[in-house]
């Protein structure tokens, strides 16, 4: 059974769209959906979207074609799409329980 694949795409230029993301994908294969992802208030693209392809064959091959290579003039990153629960906590220096501003636990 095929099951459609999910690309992440990022370092996108900002006038790149939807339709663009589509028909370049296409390339590779049979492309499910194209999605930029922007910001929710100024409505601009945050630089980065997902690509969802019609097979794993198609994904890899869509991989291999555009990593690393030029949309729009930047060189973007094309790699598997990881399910969000997989993703480690945020790195920004701001972790909750480490006590700024009081109230976190106390680690020893």
């Amino acid at each position: 059974m095929n099951m459609a694949k999910k690309l992440f795409v990022g370092g996108l230029s900002y006038d790149t769209t939807d339709d663009t993301l589509k028909e370049t994908f296409a390339q590779a294969g049979t492309v499910e959906s194209a999605t930029i992802i922007t910001d929710k208030f100024s409505g601009r693209s945050k630089g980065f979207g997902f690509v969802e392809m019609s097979s794993e064959e198609e994904a890899q091959k869509a991989i291999e074609m555009f990593n690393g290579k030029g949309i729009d003039g930047k060189n973007v990153t094309v790699n598997e799409a990881k399910p969000l629960e997989a993703r480690p906590p945020r790195r920004d220096g701001f972790n909750r329980d480490r006590g700024f501003g009081g109230g976190g636990r106390d680690r020893r």
